[in-house]
């Protein structure tokens, strides 16, 4: 299967092919593109226009076609150019996974405006924070973001678009179904849109301090949608090709072949949801369907309502999905494709995915907010194969490891350091932040800070998150690794691994693990169970059990800080 996939990859992606690469100068660095990559996100919005009268969003009972949501764009673009929104200026999305999130995003990029994503987590102080970092004219947002917004005091003018509330308007505001009386214009409003321009500015979750308010391109945005496609197209190209050669025996087709449905989760705020979803959906004409929030139960209902053909959140709600009680009620017989991103998948869970799953397959994107989307992906049987990597580069990457003072460290399969990629989805920078962008990107090479291995083949491992790693008596404990293990016990439904401070040591390994229900487990079984696979000084030290989940961001991604300050007061 390796060679295979990489007799496809050079064809794929070499001349005459939809996804040849080439190199062109971004910001004074010559960097890899894609040869037919459209110029902005506009016209990739203007494209999906073909998809007519097929379902596009759906949330809860609530359900819009592409004809619709395009109507509803139009209008809101027409409304935020009468108030000044163009380009070089921002909109601020502050709402749950609404449709009006999806509607919002779409009119503001579409008229070379950048849409500033809210996390809709946010305090009122955070919230405030990012209204002054980013400026923007207006601001659309839901009830509870638009209480918190209220509360402020210190936040530019700006117009104000309500989302599903009944609070009064306020100032200079509108309510979402006042702008939607309006009149269809029937054609976007004229802009014009550098492939350099912000089209969204995300804001990274950021390990101290305020976030930073990343700058995603159109470009950066647009190369993401292709690396994606591109990353599909090989990896089915190899399966075929070990097919045709009767090396493996064909992976079994669904019973009916459903038009493509995706489940978003995952909040739309985070580029996850936005652009690695959202964006390469709304191309292929792909339902995109959303929840309140996120249940087990309520999803696979959906899966099973809206026959739902791929599932990608954080790895998390893939194994909630599993070890639901209805999973083995529910038809999920539509589904083809089960994974995600956001954080490392175990490997015991990318073939608990394979087993589940009828005509299926388990898959991962490794990304950051910093690279517009993916920057590696992984799936069906090459995943099977090598469960513990996120998958090669994508086409538009190039990557190299460096120690921890920016020195290049030599290839090889066994040379570990942090991950540096350079190519046209990195970011233009981060918004007021020049000391952040000197230090992060040098000459277009973006430090990860994630500390990885690359194999032979291409395939990258994520160690570990370098501010993660538990440096124990000098010793370099990696947490994904010893997770990793530990979720090989059948009787563990969550696990997190990080360091606590030890006066000898320096640090010292510790868990904090929730079991499945009805389920038993000691710390000494524990421990006993880690020492066939793991050396003493990776075994936590310190074990904690919870009866409840362990808290997580936005995201889904388990938030270690938050258990270290509740368990020892750091």
């Amino acid at each position: 299967m390796i060679e295979h996939y990489l007799a496809a990859r050079n064809e794929i992606t070499g001349p005459g092919s939809p996804f040849a690469v080439t190199t062109e100068v971004v910001r004074g660095v010559t960097l890899k593109s894609f040869a037919a990559a459209p110029p902005n996100m506009r016209f990739m919005w203007e494209m999906s226009a073909g998809h007519g009268d097929k379902d596009y969003l759906v949330y809860e009972d609530e359900r819009f076609s592409y004809n619709e949501v395009h109507v509803m764009v139009r209008k809101l673009a027409q409304h935020l150019v009468a108030h000044g929104v163009g380009s070089g200026t921002r909109v601020a999305l502050a709402m749950r996974n609404y449709p009006e999130w999806v509607v919002g995003y779409w009119a503001t990029i579409s008229i070379g405006a950048a849409a500033v994503g809210m996390n809709a987590w946010w305090t009122a102080p955070e919230m405030e924070y990012a209204l002054n970092d980013s400026a923007p004219l207006v601001l659309i947002a839901d009830d509870e973001r638009l209480e918190r917004f209220q509360q402020l005091t210190n936040v530019p003018p700006m117009h104000v678009i309500s989302v599903r509330t009944d609070r009064a308007v306020q100032g200079d505001g509108v309510r979402w179904a006042d702008v939607m009386s309006a009149a269809d214009p029937g054609v976007l409003p004229d802009a014009s849109i550098d492939p350099d321009d912000d089209a969204t500015i995300f804001y990274t979750s950021g390990t101290t301090g305020f976030p930073k308010g990343a700058q995603l391109t159109h470009r950066g945005s647009v190369a993401n949608i292709f690396n994606i496609a591109a990353m599909g197209a090989i990896t089915n190209a190899a399966e075929q090709k070990a097919v045709a050669l009767g090396e493996v025996t064909a992976a079994p087709a669904p019973d009916v072949a459903y038009s493509p449905a995706f489940m978003a989760p995952t909040p739309l705020f985070h580029v996850t949801a936005c652009n690695c979803l959202l964006h390469p959906a709304t191309l292929v004409g792909g339902k995109v369907v959303m929840t309140y929030k996120w249940d087990p139960g309520r999803a696979l209902e959906l899966i099973e309502r809206e026959r739902i053909t791929n599932f990608s959140g954080v790895p998390s709600m893939s194994r909630e999905l599993l070890m639901h009680p209805d999973w083995s009620t529910r038809d999920t017989s539509s589904v083809v494709g089960m994974g995600g991103g956001g954080s490392a998948v175990q490997p015991d869970l990318v073939h608990k995915i394979a087993g589940a799953l009828k005509t299926g397959q388990p898959s991962t994107g490794y990304g950051m907010t910093e690279t517009c989307g993916i920057i590696t992906a992984n799936s069906a049987r090459l995943y099977i194969a090598k469960p513990d990597s996120c998958g090669p580069l994508v086409p538009t990457l190039e990557g190299k490891l460096v120690d921890e003072d920016g020195n290049d460290l030599p290839p090889g399969p066994n040379t570990v350091g942090i991950l540096c990629v350079r190519g046209s989805i990195v970011i233009k920078g981060y918004l007021n932040r020049p000391e952040a962008n000197a230090e992060t990107i040098k000459d277009g090479w973006l430090n990860t800070g994630d500390i990885a291995r690359i194999d032979d083949e291409g395939f990258v491992y994520i160690v570990d998150r370098a501010k993660d790693m538990v440096i124990r008596g000098g010793e370099n404990v990696y947490c994904s690794e010893v997770e990793t293990v530990i979720y090989n016990h059948d009787a563990i439904a969550e696990a997190a691994v990080f360091g606590i401070p030890e006066e000898r040591l320096g640090e010292e390994v510790a868990a904090v693990l929730v079991l499945r229900p009805g389920a038993t487990l000691t710390e000494e079984e524990l421990r006993t169970f880690l020492s066939a696979s793991l050396a003493k000084h990776k075994i936590p030290t310190k074990v904690w059990f919870r009866s409840e989940p362990i808290p997580r961001n936005a995201t889904g991604k388990f938030l270690k800080r938050e258990l270290r300050k509740e368990l020892i007061g750091e």
